[in-house]
């Protein structure tokens, strides 16, 4: 597997920034989450802990799961930052999504957002996200759409670390599974050399039968 997917690759990248992220929560678990009732949550691929901090603020008892021990711990200290109210409703787990197991249907919310694996990792990986949420919840994916290769932001370089929200949808039994959003969602930013530009997210959002 590339160093790129590797614990101290991401330990060595957190290292570098004192804050890596924005601290924000994503903007599309936000516009997708918000108007659901909160449960148990699972928040995939952690990072410095935005999403799992909005999410516990809401309601939800959150399990965070990332690769990194040191985005793991700024994570933490930002929820205790939050207030105890905040942290005490998150649970903080090391673990490769690659093999990480969740437990089945165990969770009213899964959100993994901008999910970086290649093609035959990320099939398993959504199929183990996917059992993970409970009758009625949501599974919510977001990644980079594969329109970004031809962007000037920074990109990785593997087109098959991008996906389209009808990549997931193959995946999903429509027995099983509504699909309430299916996007290629723009907004725009400013590139590194400070031009404004148009970039999309895919957006999958989908409830498993009650």
């Amino acid at each position: 597997m590339s160093e790129q997917f590797k614990q101290e690759f991401w330990n060595d990248r957190y290292r570098s920034h004192p804050h890596l992220w924005s601290g924000s929560p994503n903007l599309h678990l936000v516009a997708e989450a918000e108007g659901l009732t909160p449960g148990r949550a699972l928040d995939a691929g952690a990072g410095e802990g935005a999403d799992a901090i909005w999410l516990a603020g809401r309601g939800w008892k959150v399990t965070a799961v990332d690769i990194s021990t040191v985005a793991l711990e700024r994570a933490a200290v930002n929820a205790d930052q939050a207030g105890p109210e905040i942290a005490e409703r998150i649970s903080w787990c090391q673990g490769d999504l690659n093999d990480w197991e969740p437990s089945r249907r165990a969770y009213d919310l899964v959100s993994t957002q901008y999910l970086h694996v290649p093609l035959d990792a990320r099939v398993v990986l959504i199929d183990r996200l996917a059992s993970a949420v409970a009758p009625g919840g949501t599974l919510l994916i977001v990644g980079h759409h594969p329109s970004d290769l031809q962007t000037t932001m920074p990109r990785p370089h593997e087109p098959e670390l991008f996906f389209t929200g009808d990549d997931v949808v193959g995946q999903l039994d429509p027995a099983e599974w509504d699909i309430v959003t299916n996007a290629a969602a723009g907004r725009t930013v400013t590139d590194p050399e400070g031009r404004s530009v148009t970039i999309h997210d895919t957006v999958l959002s989908a409830r498993r039968h009650p």
